[in-house]
């Protein structure tokens, strides 16, 4: 394939990227077939099984070497769920007594609940979560 293919491949690799989602695969594999294209720019002609060894090389390496790293820092968030709803209020639709579940509404959401605390929870009073296991909200009447 001439330089200016595997140059096209690459810019449409990397377009696509930027229309479908792949996790940064489709975009590693756009820059490896660009630097395909520059090697064959700089006057390396290799025989095309070995273009197309060198690209599989570079997709590889480039995957196992940077794919993490970047897509880490594209989709990094500073909180979790968890921590954000710690300290929210969430109003308990049931008595909840001491050790047990029951549910209660957080952010229009029903949410499981278990009373961590030494007291019942009344229906309808509001307490704030301490802790989050899963999809359950620790809470205590316990101030």
């Amino acid at each position: 394939m001439p330089w200016w293919g595997w140059i096209v491949v690459g810019v449409v690799l990397l377009g696509a990227e930027t229309i479908v989602s792949t996790e940064f695969y489709l975009a590693i594999l756009g820059v490896a077939a660009v630097l395909v294209g520059a090697v064959l720019l700089a006057g390396v002609v290799p025989p095309v099984w070995a273009q197309w060894l060198l690209f599989g090389v570079l997709s590889v390496g480039l995957t196992v070497s940077f794919r993490r790293r970047f897509w880490g820092r594209l989709t990094h968030t500073d909180t979790t769920i968890e921590d954000s709803l710690i300290g929210e209020l969430v109003c308990v639709s049931e008595p909840v007594a001491p050790g047990q579940r029951g549910s209660g509404e957080l952010r229009g959401s029903v949410w499981n609940v278990e009373n961590i605390g030494g007291s019942t929870i009344d229906a309808g009073r509001q307490v704030r979560v301490l802790r989050v296991d899963g999809l359950v909200l620790k809470i205590s009447n316990d101030d």
